[in-house]
């Protein structure tokens, strides 16, 4: 199977979208007394665009998934957090970035397989590195 960058980008765009879809819609006046669910957040990493430096100092937990395309495990990763998303600590900001392009942001934090997941603490310094794992591993790696 040959896989482009269009695929990797519809990918990522389709958990995008089935997260979003699990989100509660804005409550209306008369459901105000009513708590949300809180879930955890979804950002596609976008180069020249997403400040993980601001991210992390705004969020509690910020975890960069580095995804290939042609990866099997990053397919099956992406599949189990768009169907568990719910599952996920609603403390995690989850930023999945581009494994074969993304070159500058591996280097940074030492990732050298796809698959990969990066804690980074409130300065966007990278804390623990783990591969694979799906929602168990990214919940269990963040306490």
């Amino acid at each position: 199977m040959i896989v482009n960058l269009g695929m990797l980008r519809g990918a990522a765009v389709a958990l995008t979208l089935a997260v979003a879809a699990l989100q509660p819609a804005a409550p209306s006046f008369a459901e105000t007394s009513v708590a949300e669910e809180a879930r955890a957040r979804l950002i596609q990493y976008e180069p020249g665009s997403t400040d993980l430096e601001a991210i992390a100092a705004q969020e509690e937990k910020t975890v960069v998934f580095f995804f290939a395309s042609w990866c099997p495990n990053c397919i099956l990763t992406l599949s189990e957090l768009s169907e568990k998303w719910s599952q996920i600590e609603p403390d995690i900001t989850l930023v999945i970035a581009d494994y074969d392009t993304e070159t500058g942001l591996k280097a940074k934090y030492g990732v050298t397989y796809q698959d990969t997941f990066v804690l980074l603490d409130s300065q966007a310094n990278g804390v623990k590195l783990w591969n694979a794992g799906g929602v168990a591993g990214l919940n269990e790696n963040t306490r």
